[in-house]
């Protein structure tokens, strides 16, 4: 089938925002990717809390130390691997009982931190790490704008974010990225990318962020599950007194029905 012309124009506006991607990590001084995304699509804008993840392309191009440009969604392993993760925090009040509830059940999650809030509360997101959990990106004040922002400020948002959550664990590698609101751009995920952190996704979502009850959030999770999930909660941005009581019923639900926990892929396309 050939090119379409809207299909050559999102190629041309795809070459251009990598370009330009690159120009800027270049004069930033960040390893140069080793090629460039395919994709041109911008996500929608979404509202305060809510989630409406890009579809993001999960092709095998890579950036720096071979990590993938592609939105992650699915747990390391095989079979019945299920990854676990929280976003938002860390939280002063829920972040202690998302950390119990884990720690009763000897499950380890991916924690996607808020700069801020890592800076804010240091303490708390050396306590995630001293668990044993990962650390990923989550932006430096949770803007789900920045989806339709130049890319300087995706930049600054990114890797400030990184910089501050690696200041408040030091030694401790943040691996994932994940957008606010999950409005990828082309632009983030080479920037995520070539700083070496994956992209950072969900294939299941409760919406426990919006409080709709846990009898919505509970039958939400309990739904026939895609093969080896990645499976969104939050530790912050509200009341989360429902997501501490779901996790207290679905992580024990998992393992009874055959479910091992893992960390979400990062280095595989």
């Amino acid at each position: 089938m050939g090119i379409t012309t809207s299909s050559a124009r999102r190629l041309r506006a795809g070459s251009a925002a990598a370009a330009a991607v690159l120009g800027l990590l270049a004069a930033a001084g960040t390893p140069a990717l080793a090629a460039t995304d395919d994709s041109a699509g911008r996500s929608p804008v979404t509202a305060p809390g809510r989630h409406s993840e890009a579809s993001g392309g999960s092709g095998s191009v890579q950036g720096a130390a071979g990590v993938p440009l592609g939105i992650s969604r699915l747990a390391q392993g095989a079979g019945r691997d299920v990854a676990i993760t929280i976003d938002d925090g860390p939280d002063p009040r829920w972040t202690p009982q998302v950390l119990k509830v884990l720690r009763e059940n000897h499950v380890k999650a991916t924690f996607c931190m808020i700069g801020t809030k890592a800076q804010k509360y240091p303490d708390l997101a050396r306590a995630v790490a001293a668990d044993g959990h990962r650390l990923c990106n989550h932006s430096v004040d949770h803007d789900v704008t920045m989806d339709h922002k130049p890319v300087a400020y995706q930049q600054q948002q990114i890797l400030d974010a990184k910089a501050m959550i690696e200041k408040a664990v030091p030694g401790v590698p943040v691996g994932y990225y994940r957008a606010p609101g999950g409005a990828f751009t082309p632009d983030s995920r080479a920037i995520a990318a070539a700083s070496g952190m994956r992209p950072l996704g969900w294939s299941v979502d409760p919406k426990d962020w919006s409080q709709p009850g846990l009898p919505a959030i509970i039958s939400a999770l309990e739904e026939k599950l895609p093969q080896q999930p990645t499976v969104l909660f939050h530790d912050g941005g509200g009341d989360r007194s429902e997501t501490v009581a779901a996790l207290k019923e679905y992580l024990p639900w998992l393992r009874a029905h055959g479910y091992t926990f893992s960390f979400p892929a990062r280095t595989t396309p």
